[in-house]
């Protein structure tokens, strides 16, 4: 499979660019970014043609990697599915359901396969760990937190303007429910939510399994502070979220694959478009919970 890489920033250096091209099952075959010199730049670095025009990469790929803010990989996911590409795409979906949702009729009018790369669904142990406790039943309650430092610290990411715009509920949140969702189920109501300190967003969830879950979102943490927690409560007694032993990079290989096995047999992913979308629509109820609830609190 033939795929190529739309964007240029700080995730499209650091991860999206190794890892296509150090997959072996598939070929890196081009780069496209909105500013030509960067694009011209990070192709050179891996031997790989520079496009100047995003139609012209997508008619020479089967697919396509998305590197870029949401609003923009929505608008170019839909022109990549009709035009017959298949996507891997980031995290959050879209920020808006409407977007959103616009890429999903996109890929099933097209047929093409889909993923999103919810890190933690791709990375070996997490990925175990949350197949085992789907598994299991009986689970009564849930507590998350997800909590960078992106903005108290020296972070690549911090002069990100959708990040500064949606702060941690849809930069981290994606990752937090990309979790929980496929071991407590689907969520009903969002029961609670308030936002402080700065962008720290908490959040109480009803599951259509009956359980109900917490969620603390944060890119304002101490340092010191940072890092995710998931703990489970259930019949089966208590389980954690395991760290993982390996970066983002190997995590986007199986992704990679798994947008390969997808396009070939037909069968979606568990991380499609449509769970991007389902992810994208519960983010937007807990903002609108939390515009609701009173003024904005972050920086």
């Amino acid at each position: 499979m033939r795929i190529g890489l739309l964007g240029t920033g700080p995730w499209a250096r650091a991860a999206y660019a190794p890892a296509l091209a150090g997959n072996t099952g598939v070929e890196f075959a081009g780069v496209w970014g909105r500013r030509p010199e960067a694009a011209t730049g990070l192709a050179e670095q891996y031997d790989v043609t520079a496009y100047a025009d995003v139609d012209a990469l997508l008619a020479d790929v089967d697919a396509v990697a998305m590197a870029l803010p949401p609003a923009v990989q929505a608008e170019l996911a839909v022109r990549a599915a009709r035009a017959g590409r298949h996507l891997l795409l980031d995290k959050p979906l879209a920020v808006s359901v409407a977007e959103g949702r616009a890429v999903v009729e996109a890929v099933e009018r097209a047929g093409v396969a889909s993923v999103v790369f919810f890190t933690a669904r791709f990375q070996k142990e997490p990925e175990a760990w949350i197949e085992d406790q789907a598994a299991q039943s009986g689970w009564f309650t849930a507590r998350a937190q997800w909590l960078g430092a992106v903005f108290t610290a020296d972070s690549p990411f911090a002069a990100s303007p959708w990040r500064r715009e949606k702060g941690a509920l849809w930069d981290v949140g994606p990752h937090a429910l990309s979790v929980l969702l496929p071991v407590l189920g689907d969520v009903r109501q969002i029961v609670a939510a308030a936002h402080a300190p700065a962008d720290t967003v908490h959040l109480v969830l009803d599951h259509t399994t009956g359980a109900s879950s917490t969620l603390t979102l944060s890119l304002t943490a101490p340092p010191a502070a940072a890092g995710a927690d998931v703990e489970l409560r259930g019949e089966a007694g208590v389980a954690h979220l395991p760290g993982s032993s390996e970066g983002a990079v190997p995590a986007l290989w199986r992704a990679a694959d798994a947008l390969a096995a997808a396009a070939r047999t037909g069968r979606p992913h568990a991380c499609d478009a449509a769970f991007g979308l389902r992810v994208t629509e519960i983010l937007a109820m807990a903002e609108a919970q939390l515009a609701a609830a009173g003024p904005d609190h972050s920086d």
